[in-house]
């Protein structure tokens, strides 16, 4: 599995690529670079494991970041700890997930007008610095993507896990989230937008 030294870090040229589709039926090698990336993101979001692996928690992944200039990308969007009872939580062990999939080749076909902005901003796992400041999204979205088996697919997704599939699908067009910041006000505010 992937472990943190085998992030690519900002400033290395594969993260400002534009990256190549993904041709079907897959290789093995792409099959591999599927499974790692979903393993890295279960095993980061393990707390144990997370620690004593040193491995920073994420909760998407794509190809460019592990130095592959592939369209793909894992998303893996723990459920809303409000949105789940604590004594379902309790009896059930399993991670619930929002959102667990991997996009091939990804495309946004629609998104809303409506913005969402992360209260606290966004981070990446190939970004050590603090960058701080808003990065407006689409608050929902459509992803046409290919399946495993090369099968189109599409896909609504909505507020925070639209949010994070955004960020992956901008990892694949060689964009960092910290471009969309406000340079001059960072954290300015458009009118009607959700602050997740």
């Amino acid at each position: 599995m992937y472990m943190m030294k085998d992030i690519v870090r900002d400033g290395d040229p594969v993260l400002r690529k534009i990256a190549q589709p993904v041709k079907f039926p897959l290789s093995d090698s792409d099959k591999q670079l599927a499974a790692n990336m979903m393993e890295y993101l279960i095993k980061s979001q393990d707390p144990q494991f997370a620690q004593k692996h040193h491995l920073r928690a994420g909760v998407g992944l794509a190809a460019p970041q592990v130095g592959i200039s592939e369209q793909m990308a894992a998303v893996l969007v723990p459920e809303d700890d409000r949105s789940v009872d604590s004594e379902d939580k309790a009896q059930d062990k399993k991670p619930q997930y929002a959102l667990k999939i991997t996009l091939i080749n990804p495309v946004i076909i629609s998104n809303s007008i409506q913005k969402a902005q992360l209260f606290e901003g966004e981070g990446c796992l190939s970004v050590d610095k603090d960058i701080p400041g808003y990065v407006p999204r689409s608050a929902r979205i459509t992803i046409r993507y290919q399946d495993f088996s090369g099968t189109t697919q599409t896909i609504r997704v909505k507020n925070y896990p639209a949010i994070v599939c955004q960020h992956e699908i901008d990892h694949l067009k060689g964009h960092l989230f910290y471009d969309h910041i406000n340079k001059n006000d960072p954290f300015k505010k458009a009118d009607d937008t959700i602050i997740i």
